[in-house]
Formats: structure tokens, sequence, C-alpha cells
């Protein structure tokens, strides 16, 4: 067993980041977008597939997003994945045609949108940990299988930490972007 690949692990960081930047994306502050419902999946077909892939998703006004599902079959499924997405939205069916009207952004909303980005934060720092994990169970795995030293060991895990601590730094200041953002009256 080699030891793992810094760079990989580099990457896959980087993936999680990126994953939370578009997560950030869709929470929008006050105005609609067609990204918003971005992270929602849906049960449907016997599956958890991603919104944009049973609906078309259109923002035909400033504060109101429209999808249009694609079976109607599906539109319940839909309609209860939007509104069980955590992004505190409101969907109202007619036909094949839910209508999502993005609500005024007062107080108790901006709480709750900020709550919503530091729950996406979280799982992009569980991912990055997990990732540094698999990092320090490859090193110590070579090690033991006498492919690293005790000192190679120690500078690797070292190097995996450092890199772990820059990207849940990238991760904090990502949210205390989003945060004030989102608090901006």
């Amino acid at each position: 067993m080699a030891a793992p690949d810094l760079k990989d692990m580099e990457r896959r960081m980087a993936g999680a980041l990126e994953t939370l930047r578009k997560e950030f994306a869709g929470l929008r502050t006050g105005r609609a977008s067609a990204n918003l419902l971005e992270p929602v999946v849906v049960e449907a077909y016997g599956a958890t597939v991603p919104l944009n892939q049973v609906a078309n998703v259109s923002v035909p006004e400033p504060r109101l997003i429209s999808v249009q599902v694609f079976d109607r079959s599906t539109v319940k499924a839909v309609e209860k994945a939007i509104r069980d997405s955590g992004l505190g939205l409101n969907p109202q069916t007619e036909g094949s045609t839910i209508r999502v009207p993005i609500p005024e952004l007062n107080s108790e909303r901006r709480k709750e949108l900020t709550k919503v980005a530091a729950k996406y934060a979280e799982q992009t720092r569980v991912a990055v940990r997990n990732v540094r994990r698999d990092g320090m169970d490859a090193a110590k795995k070579a090690q033991k299988d006498g492919d690293l030293s005790e000192d190679e060991l120690k500078g690797l895990s070292d190097k995996i930490q450092t890199v772990t601590d820059a990207h849940i730094k990238k991760i904090d200041e990502a949210l205390a972007t989003k945060e004030k953002e989102i608090l901006q009256v």
C-alpha cells in the first residue's frame, strides 16, 4: 500500500468546497434564482434524483420560481421535495406546474437562511474531515506495511493536517461572507 496522494486529497477537498459554493449560490437573498432549487432532490421512480432531472426550473418573475414537471405522476413528489428542502419555501401546484413564491426577506427569514448556510458549511467540513481520515488511514497502513518510516508518517500526517486546516479555513471564510450577504438589510 503506497502512501496517500496529497494532490488527490487536495483535489477532493477543493471539490467539497466547490460544492459548498454552489449551494451558497442557491441561497438567494430575496430574489428568485433557478439555482435556489439546485440542492433539492426528489424521491421518484424508486430512486433519489436531482430536481432538474424530473422538471424544468425557470424564473418568470423576480419573486417567483416556476417548476414545470415532466411527468405528472411525480408532481406530488416534487412538491414535497421542495417543501421539505429546508429552504423555507411553500410551493403551489397547478396541474404539472409548481409555482414557488420567494418570500420577502424579513429578519426571521434571514436568520433561517443563515442556519441553512451553516448547515451546508458543516456538511462540507465533515466531507473535508472524511478525506483527511482516509488519508491518515492510508498513511498508517503504509507505515504498518513498511512503506513509510515513523518519521515519514509524522511528516505526512502534518502535511495532511495543514491541507485540511487550510480548507476548513476557506469554508469558514465562505460561510462568514455568505452570512454577511444574507444579513445585510
